[in-house]
């Protein structure tokens, strides 16, 4: 490895050109193609009973899901008219015929009360009524000309006009997400720079880890677009390649950096200083960087489509950072030398004597290192006091639902007044495929049976039977009253599936699938629940080995695992206590749910283990380092962390900075996605870093570093030696 950074930092021009020339590529590949690639719906693909209704009803009847789909709806209202009244009428003609002339290509027909004598496009007190309109699928991004002609249309001060449906929401959940994204980003480099500058003492040398990050950012979106051609990826890919690239990118720089002017300090060659920080801070971060793609890797044996995009994304960027680091750092490092500091901050300057030897974390070494066992029970005590909540943590969607969209979008308007006007608040069908014999009088006799349980159940509205004798097959259609995401909607299913179900077809050898988008979310729900031990024991047995490789020691392992696991747990507790119990939710501007989103835990759990190998991984290597060096324990732990408390803490500040800019984002998904990992990094660079673990180490003393002797042929791979 000193090799290859010696010759990086001899040849800087031709790696500054490559990475250049990735960059440009990267960006051409993400204008061109990662848009079409990009979906907002979640599928599970391990074949659900959702996924066999629906490929059963194709497969008999020749369509997706027995039913015509539904694409846009349009919702007039009236306060003063009727639909029985003619004005109303002439009304929602002229308004027909001006949408239809949008084309084929845009609306490819549509029905409304007048065409149809449809009693169900009409409210209850006639004061409303539904166009359904149908739009091909490649139109979805035309549908800004349906809003065009709705928001131009006739005498609004007599009607009010709302849209809803797939191409409305899908349109304004990407334009939420790009706000978002801008939110994040501004607030995480805003904080990055500051806190850079804080911890270098110069602006030069904290422009460049940023520099680093949004390079590789821009790399890893391009190669992302790549796999958006083999693949589909969920619309969150931008904001998880943004949020993980800027927070490993500087954390990685940020470490490199440090070392390379401390070397520089010590008197040492620029390209020497180089070679150095290459192979002690360079070899720690491509071993953080291993960890934590093992830890993302978890994402991708999930057959749920969110998970694996957004495994593919943050993957790409995290080997992206790291090769940055190994490569386009040391060039960049080369071609600036000392002038690296450049543009000195008064009052911020490092110094490596006043550093070692005074300052808040040579006070809190001394702490730990004179009061380990009081330090572990004090740490330990507020960790798990913060994740006592997690034990009342309820999964689901809510917070994914219609109903928590930022107010002021059209589509959530047009939601709620049909759930206001009509009783329901999105056209999504619930499925009951029934695959047997139709002319059987005693399977007639059970589907009644089941009309009946749904009829008594204030979740469902009315069944619909199609019978379709020449396929044998029987679909039974009805819809939700609530939020197909809500928690009343998923519990309404499972209700369906267990319990009316089996009752009605008690005896019957048929076969019964239920569908629908809300049957898919429960499928999703089972889903991460069955493969959730498995990736946990996936991501810890393999970190676990590679931990050992690094430290040559099974204790190092075995301890990083748990406070790790500590990290997590007291993410969640803070979660289910700040979302779910509504504790400070109010004051931070986050939305109340009634649930934390049900693959959120696990995905927060493959993020942050391998995030948090960062700092562990960065400390460890100093106090190995040390240890090498004198034999002492103690003071090879108090070394580091007197040596990493100024970085570490800054590099958490930037992780912080980073994630709570992404949670400050209108959607509550992105607010539980990034509060939980901000707090995470936040607790687990502090008092699990600072505190319990040379606690622990402390109270170990050389048991630290025990290794079997059945396992002294691991080679030796240089971290802190």
């Amino acid at each position: 490895m000193e090799t290859f950074t010696r010759w990086v930092a001899r040849k800087p021009w031709i790696v500054v050109g490559g990475w250049l020339a990735l960059l440009i590529v990267g960006i051409i590949l993400s204008n061109a193609l990662l848009s079409d690639a990009l979906i907002t719906d979640d599928r599970v693909r391990n074949n659900p009973e959702s996924e066999q209704a629906s490929s059963l009803i194709k497969a008999r009847l020749g369509e997706s899901d027995g039913s015509p789909t539904m694409s846009e709806m349009v919702i007039v209202r009236s306060k003063t008219l009727t639909v029985d009244d003619p004005a109303f009428q002439s009304f929602i003609d002229e308004l027909f015929v001006d949408l239809v002339a949008l084309g084929e290509d845009v609306v490819s027909g549509g029905m409304h009360y007048y065409l149809t004598d449809d009693a169900s496009l009409v409210s209850s007190d006639r004061h409303t009524t539904l166009i359904f309109l149908f739009m091909p699928p490649d139109a979805l991004e035309k549908v800004d000309q349906i809003h065009e002609i709705v928001d131009s249309a006739g005498d609004l001060g007599s009607f009010e006009i709302f849209v809803a449906g797939t191409p409305t929401i899908t349109e304004e959940l990407f334009e939420v997400a790009e706000r978002d994204l801008r939110t994040g980003e501004t607030i995480g480099i805003s904080v990055a720079m500051v806190t850079l500058v804080l911890v270098f003492g110069a602006v030069t040398a904290a422009l460049i880890p940023i520099i680093l990050a949004v390079i590789a950012i821009g790399v890893a979106i391009g190669a992302t677009a790549i796999a958006g051609q083999f693949m589909e990826l969920s619309f969150f890919v931008t904001n998880m390649i943004t949020m993980m690239g800027l927070a490993v990118g500087i954390d990685y720089s940020l470490f490199i950096v440090a070392r390379f002017r401390e070397e520089r300090t010590n008197g040492l060659e620029k390209v020497d200083a180089i070679a150095k920080a290459g192979t002690t801070a360079g070899r720690a971060v491509m071993f953080s960087g291993m960890i934590v793609v093992l830890a993302l890797s978890g994402l991708l044996m999930f057959p749920l489509s969110t998970f694996q995009a957004m495994g593919v994304g943050a993957i790409l960027v995290v080997i992206t950072a790291v090769l940055a680091s190994q490569t386009l750092l040391p060039a960049v490092m080369s071609l600036m030398g000392d002038k690296i500091n450049a543009i000195r901050i008064p009052f911020f300057q490092y110094n490596k004597k006043s550093s070692e030897d005074s300052g808040f974390w040579v006070r809190t070494s001394k702490t730990v290192m004179r009061r380990p066992v009081v330090s572990l029970v004090v740490a330990a005590s507020i960790i798990l006091a913060v994740g006592i909540p997690f034990f009342d943590l309820n999964k689901g969607f809510s917070g994914m639902g219609l109903s928590e969209l930022p107010d002021g979008l059209r589509s959530k308007e047009g939601f709620m007044v049909l759930q206001e006007e009509f009783g329901f608040i999105f056209d999504s069908p619930v499925t009951v495929a029934i695959d047997g014999k139709t002319d059987s009088e005693s399977l007639q006799a059970a589907i009644k049976r089941l009309e009946s349980s749904i009829a008594s159940d204030p979740f469902f509205m009315a069944a619909d039977l199609q019978t379709h004798q020449d396929a044998d097959l029987s679909v039974l259609y009805t819809k939700l009253t609530s939020d197909p995401l809500s928690k009343d909607a998923t519990d309404a299913i499972r209700r369906l599936r267990t319990d009316y179900i089996p009752l009605a077809f008690d005896g019957e050898s048929v076969r019964v699938l239920v569908g629908g988008e809300t049957a898919t979310m429960v499928d999703f729900d089972e889903t991460t629940n069955e493969y959730t031990p498995i990736v946990f024991t996936f991501v810890l047995g393999l970190s676990f080995i590679l931990l050992t490789i690094a430290f040559r020691s099974i204790v190092v392992p075995i301890m990083s695992i748990i406070m790790n696991l500590l990290s997590v747990g007291a993410a969640y507790g803070l979660l289910v206590l700040v979302f779910q119990k509504g504790v400070g939710a109010e004051l931070l501007g986050f939305q109340r749910t009634e649930e934390i989103i049900t693959w959120l835990p696990l995905f927060l759990f493959a993020i942050l283990f391998g995030l948090s190998m960062d700092y562990h991984v960065f400390l460890l290597s100093r106090i190995r380092e040390s240890f090498k060096k004198t034999g002492n324990n103690p003071e090879a732990v108090s070394w580091g962390i007197r040596s990493t408390g100024r970085l570490i803490t800054g590099a958490a500040l930037i992780m912080v900075a980073v994630f709570g800019g992404f949670a400050l984002g209108d959607m509550v998904i992105m607010q539980q996605m990034g509060f939980g990992l901000a707090v995470a990094v936040f607790m687990d660079a502090t008092i699990i870093r600072m505190a319990l673990v040379p606690a622990v180490m402390r109270l170990l003393g050389t048991r630290n570093w025990y290794l079997p002797k059945w396992l002294h042929w691991i080679p030796k791979v240089g971290i802190g030696e």
